[in-house]
């Protein structure tokens, strides 16, 4: 029988340094980039709109996030199945609720009367969360197809079709790329990995090119690369937003137009708070401004593969990993999307764009991160089962 001996010590204090200044400089930074949106739309009354909710949403996430701190990670090893399962149930709800209501609009959050949330973000926590129990679970078995691999790839397939019908492509391939990631992390064999990957994207290329929308994004984008007219020059072409990005960026050049300063943000670049928020910090914080901003990313990203190599836990161990790739992957893609490296997503810059169910996702598993950091835990007996890190 395995023994666990816990020598407890302090949480990781950079880590929640960096992640307390990332939640300031993104305050400060949506600030700048809505009060001209917010002026807009409250008809010239407020410049707060959007930083007044960002505040509340950030007083529950920091809450949220404290509580995660504080309540030992193991626990939730036992819910992870029921979440995996209560997410799917979730997503579908939005879906039918949407339907039944005959709304048009994509069926990405569920209005709880005291609260909307955008159910792909409760999945996205589910699935690190049951990913990790999986492979803790299963690790003497995940190299074998049917009995290892198969079973949470078909659950995670599951998962994405009902995000993939809301509907929310990017979401679910980001998603998707979080499972594939945590599974080679956890020992899945190379060409199991490469076989899902190449079934989902035989999959998912067609669905994603039976939305027009979508369709003339890729078109816009490699005309952008191949230098030809994808996408129009008015402000209803479908590469707008991503022109005026980098115009934006253009104007920030290296050391920027200053704190407040923007020009793209007075209505050129619409909602520059939400997806393209990186944009106005390149402009008014220039090239070094935008550096130290991917750097916290990477800080934080860093400090996760620390502890995950600190933690002889499995469970703990793959839940460091899934929480890690999550947070640099939606940050990095987020800076694709913005400097024109890929097409337009909609994806957030965690705890810097502008929305409640992301921020607050994002803190709690970051406060789950900071709980695994409390402890180093040697755990014997396990198989000698190691990550791929």
């Amino acid at each position: 029988m395995s023994q666990l001996d816990i020598i407890t010590k302090k949480y990781d204090q950079l880590l929640l340094g960096l992640i307390i200044l990332l939640c300031g400089v993104g305050t400060v930074m949506l600030y700048s980039a809505s009060s001209a949106y917010s002026l807009n739309q409250t008809n010239g009354s407020s410049d707060t709109l959007f930083l007044r909710s960002h505040l509340k949403r950030m007083i529950v996430g920091m809450i949220a996030m404290f509580f995660f701190i504080v309540t030992d990670y193991r626990k939730l090893k036992r819910f992870a199945p029921y979440l995996m399962i209560g997410s799917i149930i979730l997503l579908l709800a939005t879906k039918i609720i949407y339907m039944i209501k005959g709304i048009s609009f994509p069926a990405r959050w569920l209005d709880l009367g005291f609260i909307t949330v955008q159910t792909s973000d409760i999945a996205r926590f589910s699935l690190i969360l049951y990913m990790a129990y999986y492979i803790d679970k299963k690790r003497d078995r995940i190299k074998e197809l049917y009995a290892g691999f198969a079973p949470p790839i078909i659950l995670m397939a599951c998962i994405l079709f009902t995000i993939v019908i809301q509907p929310d492509f990017s979401t679910a391939a980001v998603i998707g790329l979080i499972g594939l990631c945590m599974m080679f992390i956890g020992g899945a064999r190379s060409t199991h990995i490469i076989g899902a990957s190449i079934v989902g994207l035989i999959v998912m290329v067609p669905v994603m090119l039976m939305r027009s929308y979508r369709l003339k994004r890729v078109i816009y984008w490699l005309g952008s690369i191949f230098d030809f007219d994808g996408g129009g020059n008015g402000r209803d072409a479908i590469g707008y937003q991503a022109q005026q990005s980098l115009i934006s960026l253009g104007n920030g050049g290296i050391t920027g137009l200053g704190l407040g300063n923007s020009m793209e943000k007075n209505l050129f670049l619409p909602t520059p708070h939400t997806d393209f928020i990186f944009a106005i910090i390149g402009e008014e914080l220039g090239l070094w401004g935008a550096l130290i901003v991917l750097t916290i990313f990477l800080l934080i990203f860093q400090r996760g593969i620390k502890i995950a190599k600190e933690t002889n836990d499995p469970f703990g161990i793959m839940l460091t990993v899934g929480i890690s790739f999550s947070i640099i992957i939606y940050a990095f893609i987020n800076v694709a999307v913005v400097t024109g490296l890929f097409p337009v997503t909609g994806l957030p810059m965690p705890l810097i764009s502008h929305g409640g169910s992301s921020l607050v996702a994002n803190l709690a598993c970051l406060g789950i991160l900071l709980n695994i950091s409390q402890a180093k835990r040697s755990v014997n007996h396990i198989s000698g089962w190691r990550p791929k890190l």
